[in-house]
């Protein structure tokens, strides 16, 4: 693979990364976040698919190296979807009460400040 091409997919991947982080941004914990993974494998399949298909076609890309890239792509529209589970189970765990050591610690304190 080129130089050029490289730096090129480069960029590419830079783009699904941020893309990625965007919509991890607007996930929220209430739930109702499908639409979110929806929207990235969209743009995946709407701006990505066909500018790697064309790499394709002029040779600038093998087989392999396109399969990789989408590959890459859909891994991250997975890891993106585990990610947001990850923001909505935040809302369904209650915060954990305070260890043992923790209440000693308090009550030291407390007792410190009198």
């Amino acid at each position: 693979m080129k130089e050029n091409v490289r730096k090129e997919l480069d960029a590419l991947e830079m783009m699904v990364f941020n893309w990625k982080q965007c919509y991890l941004g607007d996930a929220t914990p209430d739930g109702n976040n499908e639409c979110l993974v929806e929207e990235f494998q969209e743009e995946i399949e709407t701006y990505m698919v066909p500018y790697l298909r064309r790499l394709f076609q002029c040779e600038h890309l093998t087989t392999g190296e396109t399969s990789e890239f989408l590959n890459f792509c859909h891994s991250q529209v997975e890891e993106c979807r585990n990610l947001i589970r990850e923001v909505e189970r935040e809302k369904e765990t209650p915060p954990a009460k305070p260890g043992i050591w923790q209440k000693v610690v308090q009550q030291t304190v407390t007792a410190w400040r009198r």
